[in-house]
Formats: structure tokens, sequence, C-alpha cells
């Protein structure tokens, strides 16, 4: 059977005329591009001016004889058509070059930013540390908005065991894994968020006939099923949303929380709550929560982000329905426990209704212990700043003075003024890379925008 392939001579052919494309009209480069070869054309006259005065000078000197001559005062005025051939020749090409990569970077520029300004963030937030961050909810889309202003480098572990709202409606009717926190963690990466995130976002109501989903996770659905995989959907809708790092799941299993909940009614009476989106409705104190089924295997590339992180962040999020879910996938917590990453623990600022009703910073550190085991931290992180009203339900989450003799804890002022129980995404991402970089060499801080 023959091979049926091109010549060397027809790929050459079909290389040339791809390259021509660029002399299209209406791009708008042919004019620095005829600049540029002008310039390099001075250029070589120049050069070949000296040359010519050099050899003419001295025919019969050796080399560097020839050299001595052209550096000599006296040749000056032989040498001045190529210094005034070179000298044009590069302003040329420096403008042509200038100009060209205008015309090339301008579909790219936001109204309002300098071509330089754009391009040295992105080469600064692209040479960025690599950062893992584990949780869910609001509070994880909040550290993703303030962290993606300093690095690119950029993996979000999200759980599968959402089954409320839209995500469970889909879960149950459509067959495929919860896409609601991965929605809202791509919405917090993209580079155009405030646009993206009201699109992304959009519920449409129960009159459209569309059950209230969100149009992100109808999206995500959809690419599930063209592309006949749920990883690869989530990895597509990064690419239309241009996000500025991953989001990935903890595993790709079909799994389901459930938890035992001590009853506030009834003494020692222990009540089985199966679902997620149940659990901070049954009223009691959550006293474990596991996965069924039990063991599931991780997603292969969400443990190849933690073994090569050099930062892990735990939290903010709801701890027993957004992030212990994803410790309790056992090589996830191995990896965890493995990495020689920085693993830094960001306490919630506010209790959850349901969940973490009383709860202090030191609750929630012996709640994780005692679902994946201890010294998994090398840093806790907390809120210092209680100021503004919180809803009737919530209370402050406060360090206690005790917790310093047992744990590295640092405590700034990292809440939201307009939303006191949430975390300010700038303060909190801030907070975190400041002490990052202490830790792990010079202290780098975002350019302003």
């Amino acid at each position: 059977m023959k091979r049926n392939h091109n010549p060397w001579y027809q790929k050459l052919i079909t290389l040339f005329r791809r390259d021509l494309r660029w002399l299209s009209p209406g791009l708008g480069v042919k004019r620095w591009i005829a600049l540029i070869l002008a310039g390099t054309t001075l250029i070589a006259i120049g050069f070949a001016f000296l040359l010519l005065d050099v050899y003419r000078t001295a025919p019969s000197s050796t080399w560097w004889l020839r050299v001595i001559s052209l550096l000599s005062l006296r040749f000056l005025d032989r040498t001045l058509r190529a210094v005034i051939f070179g000298g044009f020749g590069v302003a040329l090409v420096l403008i042509g070059n200038w100009g060209l990569n205008r015309a090339l970077l301008k579909p790219f520029v936001k109204p309002g930013r300098q071509i330089y300004d754009m391009v040295s963030a992105y080469r600064r937030k692209e040479r960025g540390p690599k950062v893992v961050v584990i949780g869910g909810g609001t509070g994880l889309s909040a550290l993703l908005r303030g962290v993606k202003e300093y690095t690119t480098n950029i993996t979000a572990i999200v759980t599968v065991a959402d089954d409320g709202g839209s995500s469970g409606e889909l879960r149950r009717t459509v067959g495929i894994l919860p896409p609601g926190d991965i929605r809202n963690c791509l919405a917090a990466l993209s580079n155009d968020e405030a646009l993206l995130t009201q699109i992304f976002q959009y519920r449409f109501s129960t009159a459209a006939g569309l059950n209230g989903h969100t149009l992100g996770n109808l999206l995500i659905t959809a690419l599930t099923e063209l592309t006949g995989s749920f990883e690869e959907a989530v990895a597509e809708t990064g690419r239309v949303l241009a996000v500025q790092g991953r989001v990935l799941p903890a595993t790709l299993h079909d799994v389901r929380l459930v938890a035992d909940v001590q009853m506030p009614n009834g003494e020692g009476v222990v009540q089985q709550v199966r679902g997620e989106s149940q659990i901070p409705k049954a009223a009691g104190k959550v006293l474990r929560v596991w996965l069924e089924p039990d063991s599931p295997q991780a997603f292969p590339p969400t443990l190849q982000a933690l073994l090569s992180a050099d930062l892990i962040v735990v939290g903010p999020g709801s701890l027993y329905t957004s992030i212990i879910p994803n410790l309790l996938v056992p090589d996830i917590a191995g990896a965890l426990r493995a990495s020689r990453a920085l693993k830094f623990y960001v306490c919630n600022v506010a209790t959850q209704p349901g969940e973490t009703d009383g709860y202090q910073c030191g609750d929630h550190l012996i709640t994780l212990e005692k679902h994946v085991g201890t010294r998994l931290f090398d840093l806790l992180i907390s809120n210092n700043r209680f100021e503004g009203k919180l809803p009737e339900n919530l209370d402050w989450v406060k360090t206690e003075a005790q917790l310093q003799h047992t744990y590295s804890v640092y405590s700034a002022d990292l809440v939201d003024l307009e939303n006191p129980w949430r975390h300010d995404s700038k303060k909190l991402a801030k907070t975190i890379m400041d002490l990052y970089y202490e830790r792990t060499g010079p202290l780098l801080t975002r350019e302003e925008d």
C-alpha cells in the first residue's frame, strides 16, 4: 500500500501561502513590516559601507590593524555614511517593531489599559506559584477571585457531592456530576468576570420550562453530551470563558454525602441524613460525615496538581458539605499529606446554620482532624475584625487564645465590610500570598490595575 504524502516543496509552498495571509488588507500590519524591511536594508547598506572603507583603507593589513584603523579618529569622515545609514536603519526597525506589536496586541487590550501593563502583568502571573485551592461554595469563589491577580497557575478542587438545586436536578434527570460549584469557580477565574458571571449565573424561571436551571449548568451539561465526558466538558467551558487556571472535580464517581446528626429534640438520638443539601436542614449537631460509595478513586489530574503544588489552601467554605467531602476521597487526603507544598487552612468568618453553629476556629480544626487526620496544615489563617451586623442566625468565628499553643495561627482583617459574614477576596488573597512569599522568598505584591 502506497503512502500518500506531500513532497517537501509542496509543504514549503503551503507554509509560504499561510504566512502570506499576514499581508491581507485590513490587518494593519503591512506598513510596519515594510518599515522593518526598510530599516534592515539601511542597516545592511551601512554595514557594507563600513566594510568597504576598512578594506580600502588598509588592503594589505592584517585584520587587527584594520580594526584599529576603523576605531581611529582620522577615519571618522569615512565611516560617517555607515553611521548615518545604520542609525536610520536601527530607528526604523525599532519603530516598526513597536508599531507591529501594538497592531498585533490591540484586539486583546482592555479599554484604559496600556499594552506594557498587560504584558507585564501576564508574564508576572505566568511565573507565579502553583496554587491549589480546596473547597466549594461562595468562599472558594471569593478566594479564587483574589488569587488570580497574583498567578495564573491555579487549580481549584471541587466536591461533586452536591445534590440540591439546579445541580441536583441535572444529576437526577441527566445523570451527570453536579456542575454547580464548578460553574462558580469557572466564573470566578474568568478574565471577564463582570459580564460572564451575570451570564453564566443567570437562572431561568420555572415558567420558562427550565426548572430554574442556570445557564452555566446547562452549558456544562450540553458539553458533557457533546464531548462524551464531564471532565472534558469542564475543560472546554474553561476555554470558552478564558479562565486563568483549572477547575477539577475531586472524583468522577457518583458519590453521595451522608451524615450522622444528633437531633436537638431527643437526648442522644442520632439520625442518619443522606444528601448534601439535606444536612444543614436537619437542624441538629453534625457528628460525622462520609461518602457513599466509600473510598472513591480520585481524579488523576487532581492528585498531580496537589503533588506538584507550591501552595495548598483549604477553605474557606462550608465545613461539612464543601471542604470535608473533598478530603474524604482517600487519595486526595494522602496527596495533601505527601505534598511538599505549604499548606494553609482558612477558617470561615462566620458560622453556618445547620453545620457549624457555635463553632470557633479550634472546632473547625478538630472536626477536620477527626475526619482526615492530624497535623495537616502549616498555618491557620483567621479573621480578627468583627465589625458589621450579622444576620440573626449567624455568629462570628473567633480564634481561641489557647489555639496559639497548638497551631501556627495568623489573624488579620479579612472581612468584607459590605457582607461581613464573608471574606473580602482582595484582603484574603493578599494575606495568603504575602504569607507564602514571606516563607519562600522575596515578597512580591500585585501591581495595581
